[in-house]
């Protein structure tokens, strides 16, 4: 890979109800709205060889909108965060307060994971695309396994609470960059902290 076009999947129905969706079997479209941001996504980023996605529906959906034709490849490692006990709940029901309150290597209560594993993983999903022979990328992800991205390219660890990220926003960067950001969030995950 050469470069990547790096987005979150566009507005889902989940999103508009603000519920926490990490369970890959629970099937999440986009919105009327979701499906014409998914269109703009490609027009906006150009043409790619390859679009690699999540497991969740509302990510190849939006992979399939915003590049027809293109092959496409799943990378599960790169799924949304298991939500645990918090799983279709919404932020202020209960998750914000669990975010605050614990470590990074806490798992979220009731079968879900922490924030290292989830890193852990993603690093991993990571790297199956940095070592794709297309020359240009499309990765269509969650708002979390993005941001870790763009943060770790400013320089910045992982944080305790994630700004959010604009659906179907197109951020460009090139193999070089992609892969020092995923060896700062590799050594993130080998000595975790706030």
């Amino acid at each position: 890979m050469r470069e990547l076009v790096l987005a979150r999947h566009a507005q889902s129905e989940f999103s508009v109800l603000e519920r926490l969706n990490g369970d890959a079997s629970v099937e999440v479209r986009l919105t009327a709205a979701g499906r014409e941001e998914a269109r703009h996504l490609g027009r906006a980023a150009g043409p790619v060889e390859l679009v690699a996605h999540t497991a969740f529906s509302r990510t190849r959906e939006t992979a399939e909108l915003a590049w027809p034709g293109a092959p496409l490849l799943e990378v599960p490692e790169l799924n949304e965060f298991a939500f645990g006990s918090f799983e279709g709940t919404r932020w202020t029901d209960g998750f914000d307060q669990w975010v605050l309150t614990s470590t990074p290597e806490d798992d979220v209560p009731g079968g879900g994971e922490s924030r290292v594993a989830a890193v852990r993983r993603y690093v991993r999903g990571y790297r199956t695309v940095l070592a794709r022979p297309e020359e240009r990328v499309a990765l269509v992800a969650h708002g979390a396994p993005v941001r870790y991205v763009l943060l770790a390219l400013e320089g910045k660890p992982p944080a305790r609470v994630l700004d959010g990220v604009d659906p179907a926003k197109p951020f460009t960067l090139d193999a070089d960059a992609f892969a020092r950001a995923i060896a700062a969030l590799e050594a993130w995950a080998a000595a975790p902290a706030w």
